[in-house]
């Protein structure tokens, strides 16, 4: 009961705090939110729905950890050492377990850049393999990206990729829980990660997932493959609690209407502009108003149109 509560709650007040507006809602921090308790053991530290600045650190994406029991597993590096370590801070203020494992979500520097910390810590990283390859390939691009909004706050950060590697799934058992750390298909970004925990109905979902800000479609993005993605093997997992790349703790209803549901509507308006001979130039600007409420939205819709426009012209 306590669960739903919960859940029914966030979404009842997500309207009101989730804000791309706000530059930083825990100023005493480099994270832009305290971590919550999603459910018992499951915390997460909320980011900004809004690019990365100086002001929230670059913190805007979801820095989530388990306390198993034996040990913490951390979702996610962070966007730098110092957003790290100030993560590792609150984990310590609720639990005297060692962190044991940290996982990226994808290979983005949000996701990665704060790997320097814990690997400087002896702590073991797992990713993705096509992650892993995008870090290795531009990380030091990534990097320098970062230290142009986070200038000192981009202090002792290195690029460090993940030790570990999978291709599939990887499974992890330590203490009381079973977390499956799975790659279901090509979705947002390469390497994208689910971490399912099947015993207590909630996935960890990263970037397959959205509701509270606009999906951004990069230049890579096959946007089939991420319907295909989601509506199949993502779906069937029928998560209870869903933590997202982006915005507070939902349900699959949520991030489906706000993800696929989006997805295709934008598919669906260009497809007809390329049936009617319309070119790149006009299909910026689509009618996408339906989802105007979004945060990101002026920084994202012309560009995620362009992007579909390039994509379904060679289908």
């Amino acid at each position: 009961m306590r669960l739903t509560v919960f859940v029914a709650a966030a979404l009842a007040t997500q309207a009101a705090v989730a804000s791309e507006d706000i530059a930083d809602k825990y100023p005493q921090s480099e994270l832009y939110n305290k971590p919550v308790e999603v459910i018992p053991h499951v915390f997460s530290a909320i980011g900004a729905t809004a690019p990365p600045t100086y002001e929230n650190s670059g913190h805007n994406n979801n820095l989530s950890f388990v306390v198993t029991g034996d040990g913490v597993v951390v979702i996610n590096g962070g966007a730098s050492a110092r957003l790290a370590a100030a993560l590792h801070d609150e984990i310590k203020a609720v639990t005297d377990q060692p962190v044991k494992l940290v996982i990226n979500e994808n290979g983005q520097g949000h996701a990665m850049l704060g790997n320097s910390y814990w690997a400087g810590l002896g702590i073991d990283i797992l990713a993705h393999e096509d992650a892993i390859a995008e870090v290795e390939q531009n990380g030091h691009f990534i990097l320098e990206g970062m230290k142009q909004y986070n200038r000192d706050k981009a202090e002792g950060t290195e690029v460090v990729a993940a030790n570990l590697s999978f291709s599939d799934s990887y499974v992890v058992e330590m203490g009381d829980v079973t977390l499956e750390v799975l790659h279901l298909g090509p979705a947002h970004d390469p390497g994208d990660v689910q971490v399912w925990i099947p015993q207590w109905d909630i996935v960890i979902a990263g970037d397959i997932a959205f509701h509270e800000r606009m999906p951004p479609i990069f230049p890579h993005t096959c946007t089939s493959c991420w319907i295909e993605t989601f509506d199949g093997p993502f779906t069937a997992l029928n998560a209870t609690y869903v933590i997202p790349g982006h915005g507070h703790p939902t349900n699959m209803a949520q991030v489906t209407r706000y993800t696929t549901d989006y997805i295709k509507d934008l598919r669906a308006k260009i497809g007809a502009h390329i049936d009617e001979g319309g070119d790149l130039t006009e299909a910026y600007y689509v009618d996408q108003s339906r989802w105007a409420h979004l945060d990101t939205f002026e920084e994202l819709a012309t560009k995620n149109a362009g992007r579909v426009f390039e994509e379904m012209e060679w289908e």
